[in-house]
């Protein structure tokens, strides 16, 4: 991977694509898939909902640090596998092949095989709507991947990329509230 202006870190982020979202404990790394991601400003500032219901969310607060993974369409059933299982009991970069790539900045892995990667640091954390604000401190985008499209949810189990609809409510049944 290589360097990426951090200025334009937000270009990987301002089309709400589905991310991977990286913790490291001091301990042990985990993967949570996020679907609610936002672009703050054009600097690099983002927002991710995401709350104890996530095992990794305890060592987000811990760490106060993170890397945000763009997967590419090519991941998605790894994605919606990730979402769909628990850190607690899986190696999530095990069980789904993933590399972990050491950070320059946070203690959180980069993933090898995303599209692009986004060291971010915990400036805020508003509980009542379980948003955690991010800073970015340094982005990459892997030019070398030849699947570049991104996972963009509807929010029922399928997703969109460059307009084709992925059905995977099956697969994430078990997820999804009850009547969608």
């Amino acid at each position: 991977m290589k360097p990426l202006p951090l200025d334009k870190a937000f270009t990987l982020i301002e089309r709400g694509p589905v991310v991977l979202v990286t913790t490291h404990d001091g301990h042990s790394q985990n993967i949570m898939t996020i679907s609610w991601t936002m672009v703050l400003d054009f600097a690099a500032s983002f927002a991710i909902t995401t709350g104890p219901w996530n095992y990794s969310y305890a060592a987000l607060l811990k760490s106060k640090n993170c890397v945000i993974s763009i997967p590419a369409i090519d991941q998605i059933d790894t994605v919606v596998g990730i979402g769909t299982c628990s850190g607690q009991q899986v190696d999530k970069f095990a069980k789904f092949n993933l590399t972990a790539v050491k950070a320059k900045h946070v203690s959180a892995p980069l993933i090898k095989e995303c599209l692009a990667n986004i060291e971010c640091k915990v400036v805020e954390v508003i509980e009542r709507y379980n948003i955690v604000v991010l800073e970015g401190g340094a982005a990459y985008y892997n030019d070398a991947r030849q699947e570049k499209r991104m996972i963009h949810p509807v929010g029922d189990g399928t997703f969109i990329a460059d307009g084709r609809k992925f059905d995977r409510k099956i697969m994430m049944r078990s997820k999804l509230p009850d009547g969608v």
